[in-house]
């Protein structure tokens, strides 16, 4: 089973949208099979994402949803097989300044956006990408299927 924690840095989500994105991210480790497993997601606002942003990636701008793999190896890490705990993933950062802009561009509810940027952030963290158009469309699909299987439909409006 998977454990999340929910940290909300905005001070401004619901309780029912915690849940939500508790409901969303379990789905979604059920349809992965990912078993024992730890995640973590913060809530955070433009200005928290802009400054994690910058620091990490380089890149001096906002930005939607930004994950940090803890089984992705760097360089020079040594891998640490056999332990007992559960994996820890890794971490999902949503901004939730984004999430209501990006809600209103695509003409679909902050619900739906908040959901498909838990998918998205968690499907990072599972190894999935979308650096080229072959893993961008295997990336998308899948988190296409496991939104819609829960009845998260895409708007008309939405990202191809």
């Amino acid at each position: 089973m998977l454990s999340i924690d929910l940290l909300d840095e905005t001070a401004t989500l619901k309780e029912n949208d915690l849940q939500f994105v508790e409901k969303v991210l379990l789905h979604a480790a059920t349809a992965e099979d990912i078993g024992d497993a730890e995640v973590s997601v913060s809530f955070v606002t433009n200005d928290m994402i802009r400054g994690i942003n910058k620091e990490y990636r380089g890149k001096n701008e906002p930005t939607d949803v930004i994950s940090f793999p803890m089984e992705e190896m760097g360089e020079g890490e040594v891998e640490v097989v056999g332990m007992m705990a559960p994996r820890m993933l890794g971490d999902i950062i949503i901004s939730i300044d984004r999430t209501k802009e990006q809600a209103a561009d695509y003409g679909h509810s902050f619900e739906r956006e908040l959901g498909f940027l838990a998918v998205h952030g968690f499907l990072h963290l599972l190894g999935y990408d979308h650096m080229n158009k072959e893993d961008e469309k295997i990336m998308f699909s899948r988190q296409e299927e496991i939104l819609s299987s829960l009845g998260i439909m895409r708007s008309q409006h939405e990202r191809e």
